[in-house]
């Protein structure tokens, strides 16, 4: 079994947080008072245990452990338990079709040597693919129907309250959070262009796979082999910087979707 990575680790490893912590064991040391590093250390438990269970910091830091076959293994693993099970299934075909290139490649000269080189190349491949479908569910949660229904009801009521506001400082105030409303509106078009974008790389990934498998069973020329890897290497850079891309996105989202300024408020 793939062994799970220490996110508690990694998330006390963070130089910012090692920074905040000797900067507090300095300021107790120096004025000789053990309330900095006891307020710090409070935080620290609570930090910890907020940032090691977020799921995106759990990818990245499975991400930054390419080498560790188990953390690799534990990555699928865990991205494989958040697909719906026909996503998982679509999936398990192309694994059924990576195993069968390998098969092929075995029967070339210096069949072995191949096989090693190709068949991490075809496993990056497929784990980007699960990292895009993930991507695009949580997109396509972003994008669910109610949430954009009240926000277009939104702007069209704001905008009637603007257009018809007589104080000049209210007028100025909503107007401002309307402009707020229609960028939402832009992003949301934004995300639905880029989930777009994503199905057809999806479809592309698995083109690419069938077109390496039908031209394994005919190959001859084991120089063939590395130039279809040169493809699959590419098409896995051009994912990730996709999934990175799409990540950034749902991040700031995240951030603008965060609790309102003391004393704001949504009930009107």
């Amino acid at each position: 079994m793939a062994k799970t990575p220490n996110y508690i680790k990694a998330a006390f490893l963070l130089p910012a947080n090692l920074v905040g912590l000797t900067t507090a064991a300095m300021s107790s040391a120096v004025t000789q008072e053990p309330l900095p590093m006891l307020v710090a250390l409070g935080v620290e438990g609570l930090y910890l245990g907020v940032l090691s269970s977020m799921k995106r910091f759990q990818r990245a830091v499975r991400a930054n452990t390419p080498d560790n076959p188990e953390a690799a293994r534990a990555a699928v693993d865990s991205l494989l338990a958040d697909l719906a099970p026909s996503q998982r299934d679509h999936y398990q075909q192309l694994v059924g079709l990576k195993e069968k290139i390998l098969a092929n490649y075995r029967k070339l000269p210096g069949g072995r040597v191949l096989v090693a080189d190709s068949e991490p190349k075809l496993d990056a491949l497929l784990t980007s693919f699960l990292r895009l479908i993930s991507a695009l569910n949580q997109y396509r949660t972003y994008l669910s129907g109610a949430d954009r229904d009240h926000l277009v009801g939104e702007v069209a009521a704001l905008e009637a309250e603007v257009e018809g506001e007589p104080n000049p400082r209210l007028k100025d105030v909503k107007g401002k959070r309307l402009e707020i409303q229609r960028k939402r509106m832009a992003r949301f078009d934004q995300a639905g262009e880029s989930r777009e974008v994503v199905s057809h790389q999806l479809a592309g990934i698995e083109d690419l796979m069938r077109l390496t498998h039908e031209q394994s069973i005919t190959i001859r020329d084991p120089e063939s082999v590395n130039r279809q890897l040169d493809v699959l290497s590419a098409e896995t850079e051009s994912t990730d910087e996709t999934v990175r891309q799409m990540e950034r996105f749902l991040d700031f989202t995240e951030e603008t979707r965060g609790p309102l300024p003391h004393g704001g408020s949504r009930v009107r």
